[in-house]
């Protein structure tokens, strides 16, 4: 047992964190403290504060023995950073204290579930895995492993289920004061399964049952699992490993599936409606929703993909960014999700243009920025319908980053290409945005190293990060054909509250 690796852990963010100063980091998207990040975990309300803690590896901008980074907030936009909260200290979680979350107990106490790794040598001589479910307690800020750790081993699974592939609990309370959770396993067919499991204290753990598998259909191994009820549907969100690309919905390699469907309790049984993408674009994964004291249900996801890790900039002493939290909703049966409300307090210096005819590329001034709050209206300015309209953002002449719509495919493309980075991954991704007659609203969140998109008031969501140079501000339109536009530019400045000076 490591039993300084906490303490060793905070003294280095301590000393080193404060070296990257706010200028070096988004103004509002949450960083890690120094280091690299990845998954949000625990995120949650205790004693009226958002908590967030995160995959943490401080020493390395490369994932590494994983701990728990902690932030919390009031406004989902102001982050304090608090100190590491869990270590790979103990023999049950030695290599790798992975992703959980967090729920507040009727004492007062906040309780963290997370998975505890530890590798062993098989008798053929193979490094493997072995991965458990781990709690412990604390107060917001210092948190104690339960002694009877882990409270989930080998002897919870069903028949059939993987010890290596067995993580990321989720964990909420039920009206009736009893804790349930659900858990990613890899189950006997080699896919991926959500497993239900209740309890009364928060360490003796009973298992319900699966609630849904995906029996080798919307990739293997389903990670970071989130189960909820929104505006009268049941939804269960997964991430899943290795994908297979299906149509324009579902990419290859790591992906994120939202299932909507209805849930009998006493059962445990959940029934498919729906089946979508959470997000359409690059860098989004491992999302996690938060149950807000005033109903909302918030989503927030780890700005990033596995498959484009090489995308970065090579100086910085922090790598992974946290998307901006989303308030979610089910209409007509499918998943919206918009920016929280709160950012709005943030808006000034406004720039509005109504009814712009756009035929070839055009500029317009003040419409310009690299932390902004953007929304573009279009519709066709002719009997004919226009052949496409292109936004471009983020440029200076030499770098840009491109949003594509063609209204004859309800096609929008989104492309990074020349956004900074020369790695050879993926910089491009196409999306089907349910047809308007070729009107369409897309509203861009960008802030230094990232662009979110909404498409018709959350219709749909694409994510991507970004790299390039910082003084690239400009912002462009052009269509092939003739379109009117609306426009809407607000810049955010967390120093300032929408009834100041705009």
């Amino acid at each position: 047992m490591n039993h300084e690796a906490l303490p060793k852990a905070r003294a280095f963010e301590a000393q080193y964190g404060p070296f990257i100063t706010d200028a070096q980091r988004p103004v509002f998207h949450l960083t890690p403290t120094i280091g690299w990040m990845n998954d949000p975990n625990g995120f949650s309300c205790y004693r009226g504060e958002y908590h967030l803690f995160y995959q943490y590896h401080p020493y390395s901008t490369d994932w590494g023995p994983m701990h728990w980074g902690h932030a919390k907030t009031r406004d989902f936009l102001h982050w304090q950073r608090l100190p590491a909260a869990l270590a790979p200290d103990q023999e049950y979680d030695k290599d790798g204290c992975f992703s959980g979350s967090a729920v507040e107990m009727p004492d007062g106490r906040q309780l963290l579930v997370y998975t505890g790794v530890h590798k062993r040598l098989t008798e053929d001589g193979r490094m493997t895995e072995i991965q458990t479910q781990c709690v412990a307690f604390g107060d917001g800020v210092n948190y104690e492993k339960w002694p009877g750790n882990p409270v989930l081993d080998a002897a919870s699974l069903p028949a059939g289920g993987s010890t290596v592939d067995f993580r990321d609990p989720k964990v909420w309370r039920e009206p009736d004061g009893t804790l349930r959770l659900v858990v990613g396993n890899r189950t006997a067919d080699g896919s991926g399964a959500i497993l239900l499991y209740r309890s009364e204290d928060g360490v003796h753990w009973t298992l319900v049952g699966p609630v849904d598998a995906s029996r080798n259909q919307y990739g293997r191994m389903w990670e970071c699992p989130d189960f909820f009820p929104l505006d009268g549907k049941q939804i269960l969100f997964v991430s899943p490993q290795e994908m297979s690309p299906i149509g324009l919905e579902f990419h290859a390699g790591n992906g994120t599936v939202c299932l909507i469907g209805s849930y009998d309790a006493a059962a445990n049984r959940f029934t498919r409606e729906k089946v979508q993408a959470i997000d359409y674009g690059i860098d989004f994964y491992a999302p996690q929703t938060l149950a807000a004291p005033d109903g909302r249900r918030i989503m927030i996801g780890w700005m990033q993909n596995w498959n484009t890790l090489s995308c970065r900039e090579n100086n910085q002493r922090w790598f992974g960014q946290m998307s901006l939290p989303r308030e979610l909703s089910v209409r007509g049966g499918r998943l919206f999700q918009n920016p929280v409300r709160e950012l709005e307090q943030y808006r000034c210096r406004p720039v509005t243009y109504q009814n712009v005819l756009v035929c070839g590329e055009t500029t317009l001034a003040g419409v310009e920025g690299r932390t902004i709050d953007l929304t573009v209206e279009i519709r066709p300015a002719a009997a004919d319908l226009y052949r496409c309209f292109r936004l471009q953002i983020a440029k200076d002449g030499t770098y840009l980053t491109t949003i594509r719509y063609r209204p004859d495919t309800s096609v929008l493309k989104i492309d990074r290409t020349h956004s900074g980075s020369n790695a050879d991954v993926v910089h491009s991704r196409s999306l089907l945005v349910p047809p308007r007659d070729g009107r369409l609203k897309l509203r861009l969140i960008l802030d230094r190293y990232s662009v979110e998109i909404f498409a018709n008031d959350g219709e749909t969501a694409a994510t991507m990060a970004i790299f390039t140079r910082q003084e690239a501000t400009a912002i462009s339109f052009d269509a092939e054909g003739s379109v009117l536009m609306n426009v809407e530019k607000y810049d955010i400045d967390l120093n300032r509250k929408e009834d100041s000076d705009v």
